[in-house]
Parts: structure tokens; sequence; C-alpha cells
């Protein structure tokens, strides 16, 4: 607390220090974002025998970047019988709120610089799990605005389905992650890495393992991830919500998916995997945290390379009717458990 209050004296530091963190947070999460456009198309693409990208670069390596440029220089389309201002938003109203989710999450443990303690997060909220589940319920709002703004059927249909999903699955993701913290009995991301910290075996997944995977499996839901990707189901819907965007608003769209994916497989990491704690060396955090986060993508990847798309009747009766069930049956054992241990 000294370290930190010395801290808050010494102002230019502080500040430094700050945007130093957002600077590096943003930048490799954004190349985390476009290099997992080219690992899913290379893995999906062995797994169904054939190569995946293979002209831009060596093994396809700067396809991404040429993506990207094609992208930036496409024609920008705004239809006509559009709503211009909620049209244009849209986009930036999925992305924001996943990139800001990541303030919470712990990378490392604490290091020294100067004499003063610097955490590697770049902000410490003692109520972290609230924050994350506020800022997940944010974007739907950009998927229905798009789907409305857009004044096409395709497309609202495509927002209706977004937003029956998230709020089906936003329940059963909420009830699982209070069965963590009735665990840790806090709601820090922080605290609840550090009780986590002792070896694997403390690690919350022993602990709660049908939690873990109910987390997933609301977490592909969340983001739309195969075989939930009902409200873009290019057979039924052309392209759902984001059928009449075009040039870089459409990039966005892609870009909010994958940033989605990294942040649900953040926190997964951080509350079921000891976040940054384990296997490897404490100095090592960061390292401990991206190769989790890695583990769960190439999972999320590899379901998509396996999986079929779910009919939509079906991917309501299993989050209303299994999911949240067997999320209140997890919560009840677990506050009897935590009850008797007392």
């Amino acid at each position: 607390m000294t370290e930190m209050l010395s801290m808050s004296n010494n102002a230019p530091l502080f500040v430094g220090m700050m945007l130093l963190k957002l600077a590096v947070v943003f930048g490799v999460t954004m190349g985390i974002v476009a290099y997992a456009t080219w690992v899913e198309r290379k893995v999906i693409g062995h797994m169904q025998t054939r190569l995946g990208p293979m002209r831009t670069g060596w093994h396809g390596l700067l396809q991404p970047i040429a993506d990207g440029l094609k992208l930036f220089f496409k024609e920008d389309i705004i239809p006509t019988q559009a709503s211009k201002v909620p049209f244009l938003l849209a986009p930036m109203m999925i992305l924001i709120p996943a990139l800001i989710t990541i303030a919470v999450v712990p990378f490392g443990p604490d290091v020294t610089v100067k004499g003063f303690l610097v955490p590697l997060q770049i902000t410490d909220l003692n109520i972290g799990v609230l924050y994350i589940l506020a800022m997940a319920g944010l974007g739907v709002y950009g998927i229905v605005l798009a789907g409305w703004s857009s004044n096409s059927k395709y497309a609202l249909l495509g927002g209706v389905r977004a937003s029956a999903q998230m709020i089906s699955y936003e329940l059963a993701a909420g009830i699982t992650i209070i069965a963590v913290f009735m665990l840790s009995e806090t709601l820090s991301l922080r605290e609840i890495v550090a009780l986590q910290s002792g070896s694997v075996i403390d690690w919350y997944v022993f602990k709660q393992p049908l939690a873990f995977g109910l987390f997933l499996i609301t977490g592909l839901a969340e983001i739309n991830r195969t075989p939930f990707d009902m409200p873009e189901a290019e057979s039924e819907l052309v392209s759902g919500f984001c059928t009449e965007y075009s040039s870089m608003k459409y990039a966005l769209f892609f870009m909010a998916e994958y940033a989605n994916m990294i942040v649900i497989a953040a926190i997964a990491a951080t509350l079921f995997l000891g976040g940054w704690s384990g296997p490897l060396p404490e100095s090592l955090g960061v390292v401990n945290l991206l190769g989790k986060v890695f583990a769960i993508m190439f999972f999320f990847i590899w379901l998509r390379a396996t999986l079929p798309r779910v009919r939509y009747d079906q991917l309501m009766q299993l989050g209303w009717k299994v999911l949240i069930p067997l999320a209140l049956a997890n919560l009840a054992v677990t506050g009897l458990v935590v009850v008797l241990q007392q």
C-alpha cells in the first residue's frame, strides 16, 4: 500500500506506467486478434486435410496483413434506407466492450520499477467479476443495433437471434461464476488468482469441473462461435446482423469476435486455471497466462472444425432447460459444501 501511495505522489511516473500498460495490452491483443484468423484457417485446414493460407508470406504468415489492407481499401457502402448513426456506431459498440473487459485481467505478478511496485494489470477492481459481467452484456446492443439499423430482414433476424441467445446464455454464465467467488469469497480477479497460486491442485477447475465446462459452453454461445453461430447463419440469413456491412466496418465485427474469444479464454484461465500462476515459475507469469489462453482458443477452433451448427430451437432448449438448471444445481451444491466446511 505504501508503494502505491508513493507512486501516486509521483504522478508522471504513474501516468507513464499506465499508458505503457495500456499500449502493450492493446498492441498484444490486436496482434493476437490478427493472427488468430491465420491460426484458425491453418488449424481447420489441416484438420480437414488441406493446407489453409499459403500464398502470402511463408506458409501464409502475411495473410492477416493482406486481409487488413484489402478490407481497408474496399468500397464502404451504406444502404440508402439504413439509419446512418446507429449503423456506423454498431461495429464499435461490439468491439469496445471486448477490449475494455481485458482491463481487469491480471497478466502476471507485481514487478518493481525504480523502487515502485507495479501490478501487471491495468486496474484491480474489488468488483472485477461484476465488471466483466456488465461489460459482457453491452456487446448485444451493438449486434441488435447493427441488425435493426441495416433495414434488412436478414440482418434484423440475426440481431433478434443474438439478443435472445445472449440473454439465455448470459444467465447460465453468471450463475456459473457465482460458484467461483463463493469459494474465493472475493470478486477481485487478482485475489482469485492468488488463492490458486499454491499449486496446480489449488486451481478451481478441480473444485468446480462442472462450472468450468458450463462456462466454456456459455462463452462459446456468448461470442456466437460454432456450433452456436445462429445470428450469422449463412445458410439461412446470408450473413446475419452484418449482412449490409462492408470494408473496415465489416472487419470490426470479426475483430470483435476474436477479441471476445481472447477475453473468454483469459477469464476462464483466470477463474479456473490459476491465471498467471503455474506451471512455469512465477517470473514467467505472462507466459503461463498466454499459454492457457492459447490452449482454450485452440479448443474453440477445434470445435469449429468438428461440430455442425445446431438448430435454433436446440440452441434455446440447451440454454434454458439444460445449462441453467445445471448451473443452479452446481451453485446449490457449492453453497452446501461451503456451509459444511465452515
